[in-house]
């Protein structure tokens, strides 16, 4: 056959960066017969090599596996066949659409990587074309063979019906994250609006980063945090979260409700739970059960040594609730005859539910894996360990939409600094479209930012340089007049007391319960006061009236 470098010369210098750049390879030369020898000799390193295979999908690792069972080379009509073709296109339509960032096929994948290529040998009935693996490459990776023959997986593969109804995961925790610092700047305890992630995973991620401390949230390290692009900050959470040892998943579980002094190993149990998604193929769909039973059965351990099942205080959260519910305040008497979860036999009330928190809540809120329901409302049924990170959107000056009537419609992409800003202004309204944030500026949202020592020209500036458009000129006219005048319009409920002749109103308002009529109307009608109406009817008995209340 042929070397791995007489294999590369079938490349151009752009296919061979591509190559380099999916090996993880910095190649310097700049002329292609210089890359070519450069990139196969990075390319024959056994550590390097090995770590790409360990990473290929696992429809992809059977192609290969069929490969070195048949010393390196299979027809290429039958291999296509068999592992899929590769979609024609020309080096323009290649550059543009990168087809080797999302391969069709396992072939796709193994070309694109240089791991296989094609060409004319002799055969039995003549020239043909084979698929085949580079000799020296061949060599450095059929070691790996055995193991890639019994490679023991955690769990199964997701049947295609557990997989009908897909959840992408993706960066709202951001989007969260500006919200809660948005309400706690505003002295609320929680946010008017709901979240897209756990409230109390968004709080303690705030807490881990020390954007938000006990006494509230540090100004100056908020400002820092939003200010920064989204990727940046994304990237950021997802590795404070990983070496934090105050973040404790474990007693974040909604299921269950730990208690006492004991400590849980917050860092071991997470890197446990990686080890156990690295023994699973990367893009492909698992069953979510089958993952956490295997993991029962070989490694139950993980989290609690054999003494520590019965050291640790856990109970049911639901057991705790639907006592609660039945019994509005719980003795102490009572509390002890709810069983607690103590013991192996409750490994999965424990154990179990902390690995489908990790999977369902965390590791999806954070971008490692995606999930997927077989129906569109049911329980989740299977993940996905995502092959790449979750693509952040663009922040973008644009997106925030002024109405004249005092509405502002902020994009989730818009800048979240200008978000955070804006809403100190405004009362907070729930939207239907997850991308985009309601707020409506009214005389009670302005006069909490006035007592917050904020001013209308503060709101002006804002609008005026994050909008998408001119602020309406009503709306700027309102707000000037209110910074002067403040609120000049009111809409109230009154009651009203209509009489038949002038001279009744002016005998009415003459007597001692002039003091419960307010504002005169007309030289019939007058506004009784607040809870004052039958003391006027009262009144109004005693000069020969009588009145009827048809509120």
């Amino acid at each position: 056959m042929s070397s791995l470098e007489q294999s590369l010369y079938k490349h151009d210098i752009t296919q061979l960066r591509t190559i380099a750049q999916l090996w993880g390879i910095d190649l310097n030369a700049k002329e292609s017969k210089k890359a070519h020898q450069e990139l196969s000799e990075k390319m024959l390193n056994a550590k390097l090599a090995n770590e790409i295979i360990d990473a290929l999908p696992r429809n992809t690792h059977n192609a290969l596996r069929k490969l070195l069972q048949n010393n390196g080379r299979i027809s290429w009509t039958l291999f296509e066949r068999r592992y899929g073709k590769i979609r024609d296109m020309g080096a323009g339509k290649r550059d543009r659409e990168k087809p080797y960032l999302n391969p069709a096929t396992p072939t796709e994948s193994l070309f694109y990587y240089a791991i296989i290529s094609r060409a004319f040998f002799d055969s039995e009935t003549g020239a043909q074309e084979f698929a085949y693996i580079p000799d020296d490459l061949f060599k450095l990776i059929h070691k790996e063979h055995e193991s890639l023959e019994g490679k023991a997986f955690l769990g199964r593969l997701a049947r295609p019906e557990e997989y009908k109804y897909i959840q992408l995961s993706n960066d709202f925790i951001l989007d969260d994250l500006t919200t809660l610092l948005s309400a706690l700047r505003l002295g609320w305890d929680a946010p008017p609006t709901p979240l897209e992630t756990s409230p109390r995973f968004t709080r303690e991620i705030g807490l881990a980063t020390r954007i938000i401390i006990s006494a509230g949230i540090q100004p100056d390290t908020v400002k820092m945090h939003l200010e920064e692009n989204r990727a940046k900050t994304f990237d950021q959470l997802r590795v404070i979260w990983r070496k934090n040892e105050s973040f404790n998943e474990l007693f974040q579980v909604p299921s269950i409700i730990c208690e006492g002094e004991w400590k849980n190993p917050v860092l071991d149990t997470r890197k446990a739970i990686f080890d156990f998604l690295a023994k699973i193929p990367r893009g492909e769909w698992w069953n979510l059960n089958s993952f956490i039973a295997d993991i029962k059965e070989k490694s139950p351990d993980f989290q609690r040594k054999a003494g520590e099942y019965d050291a640790w205080f856990i109970r049911s959260s639901e057991d705790l609730k639907g006592f609660n519910d039945k019994n509005k305040k719980e003795t102490s008497l009572e509390k002890t005859f709810r069983a607690d979860l103590r013991g192996f036999e409750h490994w999965d009330e424990v154990e179990g539910a902390l690995i489908r928190y990790f999977i369902t809540g965390v590791l999806t809120w954070l971008g490692f894996v995606d999930l997927a329901r077989k129906e569109k409302n049911g329980e989740i049924k299977a993940f996905r360990v995502r092959e790449r990170k979750v693509e952040s959107g663009k922040e973008k000056k644009a997106k925030i939409i002024i109405t004249s009537s005092g509405k502002i419609t902020i994009s989730r992409f818009s800048e979240r600094v200008a978000r955070y800003q804006i809403s100190r202004f405004c009362a907070w309204e729930d939207s239907k479209n997850p991308d985009e944030f309601l707020y409506q500026i009214t005389p009670s949202s302005l006069k909490r930012a006035k007592e917050q020592g904020l001013k209308i020209s503060h709101l002006l500036a804002l609008l005026k340089k994050y909008a998408s458009d001119e602020i309406p000129p009503s709306l700027g006219k309102a707000l000037r007049r209110w910074a002067v005048n403040g609120t000049e319009a009111r809409v109230e409920t009154l009651a009203v007391l209509r009489l038949s002749k002038p001279e009744d109103l002016r005998a009415l308002r003459e007597s001692r319960a002039n003091r419960f009529l307010g504002e005169v109307l007309s030289p019939t009608r007058v506004v009784v006061k607040n809870g004052a109406s039958e003391k006027v009817m009262s009144a109004l008995i005693e000069m020969g009236i009588f009145m009827e209340d048809k509120r």
